[in-house]
């Protein structure tokens, strides 16, 4: 048993304003596992203060000097990397293979490239006479969820360490664990009192605190769409910034070639990665209409070979993190079959012998409708529909008919084709033929957010410009 209960604040471990402790399951053996405290506004008020005291000195520090602390920083993520792969595969039910590998390695990737990017970055620039100066924002309020933890954590907290902020963490109260330790890790190397502070907490609780306090300059938010706009209209009567990353219904075109059956069965595995709780997932697959049989035939074979299980054993994918979740996924489950999707592979309930733990059948649906609930809602489990075009012009009309626009992919052979086909689609990424880089600026049109994380795009999310007229 965990016991996480006390918060981060002002460079010490503290117990909460207010007691109130909550369960932490495992979403595998639906276990509780640990237990941490829900926060109030009085804890968030005086994590603040912490922050704002701090800001004075640390937005003055010079880039050699944060370049050290992100440094030490990173030599005790990788001191503890068995620990953060542990804490994520039993909070949210990682296989141990997902969560030694990309979940922790995308913690170590921001902060190299945190490091990489403040060597080199530009904080002042002579235009005439007028100097243009890159400053910190401030204090900065963020809030994370559980589908990707030490990601969503790291892309948000290195570029703003690197840039001179000072902030307060809210994790997701479903996967806090890896973030107590997160906070661990900071402290072992040295981040001044004050500069990073955690509290747990709920939306209700601790998110509205931050989000709507006038002493914070800005809020960083990743989740749910639904929770966005409320974030968003809570940060209005104090005019700060807010930066969000939300909910994707990513489009997958695949293209009509020799590689087709490849390239189906490439996008349904990848569907399924992290049991379907990527915002990024390709969850829409486009295919040619003439093709569809083809495609149902290795999307089948594909999701078949994708087998739940176990965390701690080989399986491919783990639960979903809650019963709440699991329950969603089944109503829209239910809601395809009901519409008249055609059941490729999977469907409702529990894989046969997993009746313990949060688990789902890897679920192909086919001759999808752009107009089906499955096609519109974002599902956020391991379930994949199939569409059919017409043409390429017919494609890109399916893929941009959505509310979201966070990423989509190109699949196929004709790379010209790709290239001229991503610049149609509206949507902040495209992947060709799963095309990946740690440095490429990541966020969404339209409901899926506004602003831009990784790479040099996220430091510019949290530094002010001041024009200097008559400097020179």
């Amino acid at each position: 048993m965990r016991d996480c209960t006390k918060f981060y604040i002002d460079g010490q471990w503290v117990a909460p304003e207010a007691a109130n402790t909550v369960d932490v399951e495992n979403p595998a053996t639906e276990e509780t596992i640990g237990q941490i405290s829900f926060g109030t506004k009085a804890d968030v008020d005086k994590a603040v203060a912490a922050a704002r005291r701090a800001f004075e000195s640390f937005s003055q520090t010079s880039r050699e000097e944060r370049l050290t602390l992100l440094r030490a920083i990173q030599a005790e993520i990788e001191s503890r990397k068995e620990e953060l792969a542990t804490a994520v595969s039993d909070e949210m039910g990682a296989p141990m293979s997902l969560a030694n590998g990309p979940h922790v390695g995308l913690l170590a990737g921001h902060c190299q490239k945190a490091i990489e990017i403040l060597e080199g970055f530009e904080f002042e620039r002579q235009d005439g006479p007028t100097l243009h100066v890159w400053e910190p924002i401030g204090v900065v309020g963020m809030i994370t969820p559980w589908n990707w933890p030490l990601n969503q954590i790291a892309c948000k907290v290195f570029p703003a360490l690197a840039t001179g902020n000072t902030m307060i963490l809210k994790p997701s109260e479903i996967a806090p664990f890896n973030a107590y330790i997160f906070a661990e890790i900071l402290d072992a190397a040295g981040v001044p009192a004050g500069v990073f502070n955690l509290i747990n907490g709920d939306g209700p609780g601790v998110g509205e605190a931050i989000s709507g306090h006038p002493d914070i300059d800005m809020v960083s938010f990743t989740g749910s769409t639904r929770a966005g706009v409320l974030i968003a209209k809570n940060a209005a009567d104090t005019v700060k910034r807010v930066a969000q990353e939300l909910g994707g219904k990513s489009p997958n075109i695949v293209l009509d070639d020799g590689a087709f059956a490849k390239s189906v069965a490439k996008g349904t595995v990848a569907m399924m990665g992290n049991s379907g709780q990527t915002c990024t997932a390709p969850s829409r697959m486009l295919v040619p209409h003439k093709r569809m049989e083809e495609a149902k035939a290795a999307a089948r074979e594909a999701a078949e070979g994708v087998i739940p299980g176990d965390p701690k054993g080989n399986a491919a994918i783990g639960p979903v993190v809650s019963r709440t979740q699991w329950d969603k996924i089944q109503g829209l489950i239910e809601k395809g079959i009901e519409e008249g999707a055609t059941l490729v592979a999977g469907g409702p309930g529990k894989p046969e012998g997993l009746e313990t733990g949060h688990f789902v059948k890897p679920t192909v649906f086919a001759d999808v409708d752009n107009d089906m609930t499955i096609a519109r809602e974002e599902i956020f489990g391991p379930v994949l529909c199939i569409l059919g075009y017409d043409d390429y012009d017919d494609a890109i009309r399916i893929a941009n008919d959505t509310e979201y626009g966070l990423a989509s992919a190109i699949t196929g052979e004709d790379i010209e084709l790709a290239r001229s086909l991503a610049k149609r689609i509206r949507a902040g990424r495209v992947a060709i033929n799963g095309g990946y880089d740690m440095n490429a600026a990541f966020g969404g049109y339209k409901k899926s957010g506004n602003g831009r994380e990784w790479g040099e795009w996220g430091f510019h999310d949290f530094l002010e410009v001041k024009a200097v007229m008559g400097h020179s």
